[in-house]
């Protein structure tokens, strides 16, 4: 088993302003970073609010879409367009028979001999 580390606490002036001086440098660097983080992306969030206003308007006018389209494909409507173009009901349509002939046989084709070969190996 390993022996705990001895500790040998520093408590000297120039160490603590050696560290004081590293961690304000630290400090700095980081707020730099931050800021210039910020800045790089500042652009951001007004396309953000932008492409929401627009998904909004997109989402209202495939809601009106889908109400024009379903008041346009009404069975009275539809039923109407067909009488206007010259179409009947089947129910009232004159109806008539004829005979249908049949596809004609495929012509036979021999079937292929086929050679199964099985080797069996032993190790």
């Amino acid at each position: 088993m390993r022996p705990w580390p001895q500790l040998d606490p520093d408590l000297t002036l120039p160490t603590w302003r050696a560290r004081a001086v590293r961690y304000l440098l630290i400090y700095v660097a980081l707020v730099v970073a931050l800021v210039s983080v910020r800045a790089s992306t500042s652009e951001v969030r007004p396309g953000l609010r932008a492409a929401q206003l627009r998904e909004q308007t997109l989402i209202t006018q495939r809601d009106n879409l889908a109400l024009q389209l379903q008041t346009l494909e009404t069975k009275q409507r539809i039923m109407a367009w067909a009488q206007a173009n010259g179409m009947e009901l089947s129910a009232t349509a004159v109806k008539g028979s004829a005979d249908i002939q049949g596809i004609p046989d495929a012509p036979a084709v021999a079937p292929q001999t086929r050679t199964v070969e099985v080797v069996t190996k032993w190790k």
